[in-house]
């Protein structure tokens, strides 16, 4: 049976001056194992080493993709496939580790990060490095759906695990928290609610991810978990 397994990857420090409240804020970075009965797939792969002024903004304190994995059994050669949500460092800092193994990013996510000024680029193009460019969906193994995302950044991907006894949305940074979700959630069922206008707006995809009939959605900054 599929399962998903979440992995902490390490904190960082988010300043005031990106928080919008006054304050600063601690963040996790979490990755998402998925067990698949033709391969392990793995959701993003932590915090890579920036440059000094950025180490000092965001002050990240990190759990190496090894040890992360090594605390649900798996090693990182056993990985079938990667998927990025996105491609900036707090997501990406552990591909270098990866060898051959295929990464699947969206093909403008890999156009702008190879673009400059986006990431930091020795965490992507790594010796034997195999980004696989996605243009739109993708189902890489029974089940496992790649879903465009865009928002946080123009190619932004989610991946929905469908398994017999619940979908789970990976949701990535689509959403920062869990009742960010449910609150695009509920805007886009507003009218099948009875709602009338005025009324919010949802991401044109969130009824994509909604087909699916999520029984949970998780996420890359937010320990909390959206169940229908």
């Amino acid at each position: 049976m599929t399962s998903v397994h979440r992995l902490l990857l390490g904190t960082f420090v988010r300043p005031a001056a990106e928080t919008g409240s006054g304050a600063p804020r601690v963040e996790a970075v979490y990755g998402y194992l998925i067990r698949h009965r033709d391969g392990l797939v793995l959701l993003d792969t932590g915090i890579g080493r920036g440059d000094e002024e950025t180490e000092h903004w965001y002050r990240p304190r990190r759990i190496e993709l090894p040890d992360a994995l090594a605390g649900a059994g798996v090693a990182v050669s056993d990985l079938a496939i990667v998927v990025n949500c996105h491609l900036h460092f707090d997501h990406c800092g552990g591909n270098p580790l990866l060898g051959a193994t295929p990464i699947l990013a969206q093909r403008t996510e890999l156009t702008t990060a190879r673009s400059g000024d986006y990431t930091f680029t020795e965490l992507l193009d790594h010796p034997g490095s195999n980004y696989q460019a996605l243009d739109g969906e993708a189902e890489p193994l029974p089940g496992v759906h790649v879903i465009p995302t865009p928002g946080h950044v123009e190619g932004h991907q989610s991946v929905v695990v469908v398994s017999p006894d619940g979908t789970v949305v990976l949701a990535g940074q689509s959403h920062d928290t869990a009742s960010a979700w449910s609150a695009d959630a509920l805007a886009a069922r507003a009218r099948a609610l009875g709602h009338g206008e005025p009324l919010p707006t949802a991401p044109v995809w969130m009824e994509r991810l909604l087909a699916f009939d999520p029984r949970r959605v998780v996420f890359a900054h937010d320990a909390a978990v959206w169940e229908a």
